[in-house]
């Protein structure tokens, strides 16, 4: 009998509290500083000059200091995240380097010499919050429950998101664009990427390569390859039937054109090779060379070369061959691009490595290029390097990338945009949810369904529910509860020398006849091929078994691929694992007294990964395992066991209670809502002066919530309140999902809340020695108060904290000086006004006033406080993707109520329920309402929780009606409802979506200038477009002066002369064309019509118009 867990869930709490919810971005960041950074810098120490070859510098011991701000005047001191914010500075550290160089013949050393500032991320063991109590945070005015992960850049919160790659360094055997059999390897290493394939055409096999103008003929690279031997050749591929068939024609072709020997085969590719640009006379010396430098480097350039021995790298062409030959017969061999083993995240450490490596080589470059332009010529003063060193190339080059996020790698020849983005804080659900978030560089606007899918693989590593709807549907995902991205640094000589241990026997020592025997399996270790052995099972088990002894790294994945006769093991950067309780026997290794000394703090989550009762599997390796559900499903082969069934979902879904009873795409609906719900955004909302901020006044936590809400803390940060809701139709306000609320619930502070926005007044030096100033407000001489758009002011020109402030009201009397050029010095010394003001159809508070400075100027900062009460239009939600407008707002004294006199906040339409599937929703109601009797929170968690037999059960114990139905009073006429009503708590969402923030109505305003049509939009006080369906309508309606109105007379009208002889325009009632007068007249048309026109004129295309009178 298998013992079942009590409380594995423990686990996953203990888990989420040791690792964080998103610790893969800190630990890709801490790898790049702590590793990744000092490589670079070795690896391009030295700056030599071609113009003295005694002269050199070298950087040594690379070190990253702690944030800090300049104060001016060379005094700089520490600065924390929080002041970055209110300041709008970058939350950067300087990069000390020891600099060894030559001035004059001797050699100097400078020590901690500054070379560039690196934006820090946020809880990295760079940033002052590393480690820090919840005290000392809070003292820092910092949220306990932010777990950093991301920038702070000029005051702005930006977040490098995880991109999905293609894995690096695998063979991958799929059909190209063309439908042609291709097999492809990504190569990536340090230095070099590439990509090299192989194709299937015309029933001959091709090598190709960007570096080359032709494809090469497979037995001609072969022979390149040092692999002279027709025979060898087929030895090394195979010699199965299916194979000597294709290789037949390769092997005619070579001979065809006579390539016998491995220097004729490296000249036929010399000849192929791109700006290969030699002259006859030294074409011989130095062709083999180059060509021997492009088989070692550039193709393949992940497999070793030493030499020119190019034995490994036969062998890995033969097998990709192989692989291509057998699935041109067997289509199930192709591999899928979707499938998640076959890709990889890139984090923002390794993208922080990439800009830093071509950086850090351009910074070099520009050195060397000031030497050897300077140390020729002959000054009174030594030539010094060290005065040309710029600190502002790497520190703009990294600071313009994330706050940009477009990412330009030159050497690699790589463009990338759209990687960092703004941390949306709309609520604390949407900050955590975009940290997890994981970005596809598929084109979002080609509509495949493939990279799109859910895919088995994905299942427990990525969320099924939380991806956006529309054209990134699929495209854009999240990482799952318990998903780790890895990120340690493996010692990879380690490895080799464990598998050699094991038995591994180098290929080299094979004769090639054995390498594809049915009993002989390859080892291919981070896409090289160290050997092989003749013993799969055995070798794998013993890997294992080091691997859980803790003798490597525990997230080294190995596992066995029948179909390509391989052992694969990875150690690689940006693999996606997880953990699992390990199963021997029929029993999982860990007990409940297990789960016991852990929640009494005699052990961590750590300790069970060292002692083998938990370990880390990746996508790949599943494939061995066979993993089950719970205690129930286990079988005697079973490896693994969940350790619980809700952690597939990510953090959005995870909020979602009893997910499991809803039709899918409602769950995915939520994951979006849930992010533009409002709420507490953080603990430190009030020392905040965000853009925009949304606030929820009085939150609740829901009374029905899954297990995970407590481990992600959105029962601290909660985003909605608690409802009593009645399913019921009521007057009819309530159809299309519209929802009436009762006043009395609104007037006590049901769905009341706030926005803060922040507005800048920048006052700054000119080179003329002015600087914009504040004046005070302009004072009424007959009341003696200040005039009406100055009421705002206090004396000193700026807006008193507290005041209200209505539309067009000046917040900020700023002046600006009249002449501020160098040319101007001693000038007027005049100020024009150039004041700040308030814009709003609705008033606002001053909520906070600060005045600083930043590295540029003066900063004023305010904020604005708008109260916000619900009304008719705003928008709500429930956690199941049930949204709605409020459509009526009804009196308590209207509304129904039931025996006890409780009256529902909230009544919605029951023709919500039918179509939508949302069984979550009523289970939510029915636990809801016996949480509140038992005075408990009730258990929502998907694959499990609160089941209704129970709720019903503990219903019934309180007298209620187990199906959750209550008799409702009309408060109109106080008689009983003629049906049951189904009533009780729902936890509700408001969203952002208010009419507030929508709402727009114009008669006249500002006009473009150059059309003189309406400007667009509401910000600009911009008319409402009239489409053309609307017109449509209107020309089906027979609508026809109507038209003319809203299309000419109320947009862009005016009055044009006409010829009628020639058909063109005139000026001043005379035809320049006919050089008439009487021929013209006077019409009208729209602006942007009679521009049009001339325009075309200007083209020489000349339109006529053909007049006739108005009732012929």
């Amino acid at each position: 009998m298998v013992e079942v867990l009590r409380d594995k869930e423990f686990l996953v709490k203990e888990y989420l509290e040791t690792r964080g919810l998103y610790s893969h971005h800190i630990n890709s960041f801490n790898a790049f500083i702590d590793s990744d950074l000092k490589k670079i810098i070795q690896q391009n120490h030295s700056v030599r000059s071609d113009a003295d070859p005694n002269f050199y510098l070298h950087f040594k011991n690379v070190t990253v200091g702690h944030p800090q701000v300049d104060d001016g005047f060379n005094v700089t001191r520490n600065v924390t995240p929080q002041e970055c914010r209110l300041r709008d500075l970058t939350y950067c550290a300087p990069i000390y380097v020891d600099i060894e160089y030559v001035k004059s013949g001797m050699k100097y050393l400078r020590k901690g010499f500054i070379i560039g500032r690196l934006p820090i991320m946020l809880r990295s063991n760079r940033c002052c919050l590393y480690q820090k109590s919840d005290a000392e945070l809070a003292k820092m005015k910092e949220c306990i429950y932010d777990s950093g992960g991301y920038f702070i850049v000029k005051g702005t919160e930006k977040v490098i998101l995880m991109q999905e790659q293609p894995a690096k360094n695998k063979i991958l055997v799929e059909k190209d664009s063309n439908g042609v059999p291709t097999v492809q390897v990504m190569s990536s290493t340090v230095d070099k990427k590439s990509k090299t394939n192989i194709i299937f055409k015309k029933n001959l096999i091709y090598v190709c390569h960007n570096a080359l103008e032709e494809n090469i003929p497979f037995v001609i690279f072969m022979k390149a390859l040092g692999v002279c031997s027709d025979q060898l050749i087929l030895q090394m591929v195979g010699t199965e039937f299916a194979i000597m068939n294709q290789m037949y024609p390769c092997f005619l072709e070579s001979s065809k054109l006579n390539i016998y020997t491995q220097k004729q085969a490296l000249r036929f590719i010399g000849d192929r090779i791109k700006k290969m640009g030699f002259t006859s006379e030294d074409y011989d010396s130095r062709v083999i060379t180059e060509v021997h430098d492009f088989l070692s480097t550039v193709i393949l350039a992940h497999i070793p070369v030493t030499n020119t021995n190019y034995h490994m790298k036969a062998i890995y062409t033969s097998i990709m061959v192989r692989r291509l030959i057998f699935s041109l017969s067997n289509p199930d061999l192709f591999d899928s691009k979707d499938y998640y083993g076959n890709k990889c995240l890139d984090l923002p450490g390794s993208f922080l490595s990439l800009l830093f490596d071509d950086t850090f080589k351009r910074f070099t470059f520009e050195l060397k290029s000031v030497a050897d332009k300077n140390i020729p010529k002959v000054k009174a003063t030594p030539f010094d390097i060290i005065k040309y060193i710029r600190t502002d190339t790497i520190t703009n080059a990294l600071v313009f990338a994330i706050q940009t996020g477009n990412w330009s790698i030159k050497r690699f020849r790589m463009e990338r945009h759209g990687v960092t983005q703004v941390l949306t804080r709309l609520s604390y659900l949407s900050a955590i949810g975009m940290m997890t978030r994981v970005n596809s560089q598929f084109e979002k606007s080609r509509k495949v369904s493939g990279p799109r899918s859910l895919q088995p693989s994905q299942f427990g590593m990525l969320c099924p529910s939380d991806t956006p709807e529309g054209e990134a549907c699929g495209l854009i995902k999240n990482i799952s509860l318990l998903a780790h991205v890895t990120t340690e640094s493996v010692d990879d000589d380690a490895v080799l020398r464990l598998a050699l241990d094991l038995g591994v026997e180098p290929v080299g020592l094979h004769s090639v006849n054995d390498l594809h025997e049915d009993y002989t399996y390859l080892i291919i270790f981070n896409g090289n091929i160290i050997g092989s052995t003749n013993k799969c099972i055995d070798f794998v088990e013993k890997f294992r078994k080091c691997r859980r002894k803790g003798i490597f790294s525990k997230f080294i994945s190995i596992y066995i691929s029948e179909r390509h006769k391989c052992i694969y093991i990875n150690s690689g950067d940006g693999r996606l694992c997880r953990p699992y309780l390990v199963v021997e026997n029929g029993q999982p290794l860990l007990t409940n007294a297990h789960i016991d000394d852990l929640k009494r703090g005699y052990c961590t989550f750590q300790d069970f990964i060292d002692q083998s009762l938990i370990e880390f599997i990746d996508v790949d390796e599943e494939n061995n395992c066979l993993i089950a559900y719970n205690e129930e499903k286990i079988v005697p082969e079973t490896t693994h066991m969940e350790m619980a069934p809700f952690s597939i979902l990510g953090i959005c879904a995870s909020v979602i209670p009893f997910p499991h009873h809803n039709q899918s795409p409602r769950n995915t609906y939520q994951c979006a809502m849930g992010k533009q719900a409002i709420g507490t955004i953080a603990l430190n909302y009030q020392h905040r002066i965000d853009t925009l901020q949304y606030n929820l006044w009085y939150t609740h936590i829901p009374m029905v919530h899954s297990k995970a809400v407590p481990m992600i803390n959105y029962d601290k940060l909660p985003a909605g309140q608690n409802a009593t809701i009645a399913v019921m139709s009521y007057s009819g306000y309530d159809i299309e999902d519209a929802i009436i609320l009762n006043k009395a619930s609104v007037d006590r502070g049901f769905g009341r809340g706030g926005t803060f926005r922040n507005s800048k007044c920048f006052l700054r030096h000119y080179p003329n020695q002015m600087m914009d100033s504040i004046q005070g407000p302009i004072v009424d001489n007959a009341t003696k108060k200040p005039i009406y758009k100055h009421r705002a002011l206090e004396n000193d020109g700026i807006a008193a904290i507290g005041q209200p402030v209505f539309d067009k009201q000046v917040t900020i009397n700023k002046a600006t000086p009249k002449t501020i050029t160098v040319e101007d010095v001693g000038g007027d010394r005049g100020f024009k006004e150039t004041p700040l003001f308030y814009k709003g159809y609705d008033p606002s508070y001053i909520d906070k006033v600060m005045i600083t400075s930043n590295s540029d100027c003066f900063l004023i900062k305010e904020n604005f406080r708008q109260p916000r009460r619900p009304e008719i239009g705003d928008k709500f939600s429930s956690r199941h993707g049930q949204k709605g407008v409020v459509g009526l707002i009804v009196d308590q004294e209207d509304m129904p109520f039931n025996e006890v006199g409780i009256c529902p906040d909230l009544i919605m339409n029951p023709h919500g329920f039918p179509s939508r599937m949302t069984v979550g929703k009523l289970i939510e109601l029915l636990a809801g309402k016996s949480g509140v009797l038992e005075g408990k929170f009730q258990d929502g968690s998907a694959f499990g929780g609160a089941t209704v037999t129970d709720i019903s059960n503990e219903l019934q114990k309180h007298n209620y009606n187990y199906l959750g139905k209550d008799v409702l009073y009309c408060g109109i006429d106080g008689r009983p409802m003629e049906a049951y009503i189904y009533s009780g708590p729902v936890f509700y969402q408001r969203l952002k979506h208010m009419v507030a923030d929508k709402i727009h109505a114009r008669s006249r305003g500002p006009r473009v200038l150059l059309t003189r049509q309406p400007t667009e939009g509401r910000s600009k006080d911009g008319g409402l477009r009239m489409g053309e369906m609307e017109r449509d309508c209107l020309i089906a309606y027979g609508a026809s002066m109507l038209i003319i109105e809203r299309l000419m007379l109320s947009s862009d009208v005016v009055e044009m002369d006409v010829c009628k002889l020639c058909g063109l325009f005139s000026y001043s009632g005379w035809c320049h064309m006919c050089q008439k007068s009487n021929s013209v007249c006077r019409i009208k048309m729209p602006y942007a019509c009679k521009l049009l026109f001339q325009e075309l004129q200007a083209m020489s295309i000349v339109p006529k118009i053909s007049l006739k009178k108005y009732c012929d």
